[in-house]
């Protein structure tokens, strides 16, 4: 078993990482004030080949491994968290179920220009009243001869104001004993009639990752905008994503934590208080090396989760654990910078209060801690 880092696996990251420093990080403070993500860095990503990754060539892609992406997802994560996820969500949740299980038209006509940049697609799980319990959603889907009838509201949909397309969760089964295996998911672009798109919702962290909320009021679409091709087919697709969707937002954590780390060591190198660095203070080079700790634990369960997924074998467990674990690592980097930083580290000029905010995000979508903790206990017998 190997599911160690290649030489061509550091040359990306390099090239990530080059970009993060050269054109993202000096537009941070702009992204933050505007709370909103210009529409040329979708493109730039796209150029860059960043967003077909995970596709194969014939769709424009690079037929990158899970390992490729985590790398990816990590860099851009220790560059800046709002960008991170809506290129996660770009390159994963917005495009996965169009490729694996959308017609060549569709793949022809969103697909291809979304992984250019060119059009922006996102999903439609979350609701009002059915976050981790997504079994609970109200959304509607009957069928009404070669269409699909959809009814309901979506909350927290990441890049809504601005996609070309949805994926979108629905029940087709009300029968409330179905829960989750009732949910079936649909393909809806924008300006089909009846949908509609409310107003961002203001949050504390991952500001320019805009959210908003979702009306479907008797969308109609056709009948082969059912992915998967039959009812109940979108239980066992969804839970497959989940796994990739824990295994890279642990990826985003991993990135947080190093952001946090590194800014965490610069500052105690320059900061003096009682004659001398505070780096040399052991209170300090004792939270810098837990930071130290829980990065690289996180780095390995990261990529023992990606490893597992291009071998195709289960992790549910291991999934749940790289997500838990380094998103918790992320926001106790995050906090522990901003103690090193002492009143500083409240600062709004400063990054560490930043990132102690958008470490928050990290941890509800794929699975609050909690949950994983279920899910990992399930697992192993418990």
């Amino acid at each position: 078993m190997d599911f160690s880092i290649s030489p061509q696996h550091e040359i990306f990251r390099r090239t990530v990482a080059e970009f993060v420093e050269k054109e993202v990080t000096p537009r941070v403070s702009e992204m933050e004030e505007r709370r909103e993500i210009p529409r040329e860095f979708y493109a730039r990503m796209g150029e860059l080949g960043f967003f077909g990754l995970r596709y194969p060539e014939e769709y424009g892609g690079a037929g990158a491994d899970s390992m490729m992406f985590a790398i990816f997802l990590e860099e851009m994560a220790r560059g800046y968290i709002s960008l991170a996820a809506a290129a996660m969500m770009q390159c994963l949740m917005g495009t996965n179920f169009i490729y694996r299980f959308g017609t060549e038209a569709q793949r022809s006509r969103l697909l291809v220009p979304a992984l250019r940049g060119e059009k922006i697609g996102t999903i439609a799980m979350t609701e009002p009243g059915a976050g981790s319990d997504l079994g609970a959603i109200t959304t509607r889907a009957v069928r009404e001869g070669d269409s699909y009838i959809i009814d309901g509201t979506k909350s927290w949909i990441t890049s809504a104001t601005r996609a070309d397309f949805f994926t979108v969760a629905a029940k087709t089964n009300p029968d409330p004993k179905a829960g989750f295996k009732g949910i079936d998911m649909f393909l809806v672009e924008k300006g089909t009639p009846g949908l509609s798109v409310g107003k961002k919702i203001a949050k504390a962290g991952a500001v320019a990752s805009e959210t908003s909320e979702l009306t479907f009021n008797e969308v109609r679409v056709p009948a082969e905008n059912l992915f998967g091709g039959k009812e109940g087919f979108g239980f066992a697709a969804l839970r497959e994503m989940l796994n990739e969707i824990r295994v890279m937002t642990g990826a985003l954590g991993l990135g947080l934590a190093r952001a946090a780390r590194d800014e965490s060591i610069t500052y105690a190198q320059q900061r003096m208080a009682f004659g001398k660095k505070i780096g040399d203070f052991q209170a300090i080079q004792h939270k810098v090396a837990d930071m130290e700790i829980e990065i690289e634990l996180s780095r390995l369960a990261v990529q023992y989760g990606a490893w597992l997924i291009d071998q195709k074998q289960p992790c549910n467990k291991e999934a749940a654990i790289a997500k838990l674990f380094a998103t918790e690592a992320g926001v106790h980097a995050a906090d522990e910078a901003t103690r090193i930083f002492g009143a500083y580290g409240m600062a709004m000029e400063m990054t560490p209060q930043r990132l102690f905010r958008d470490g928050r995000f990290l941890l509800y979508g794929g699975g609050t801690s909690e949950i994983l903790r279920n899910i990992i206990a399930k697992e192993i017998g418990i």
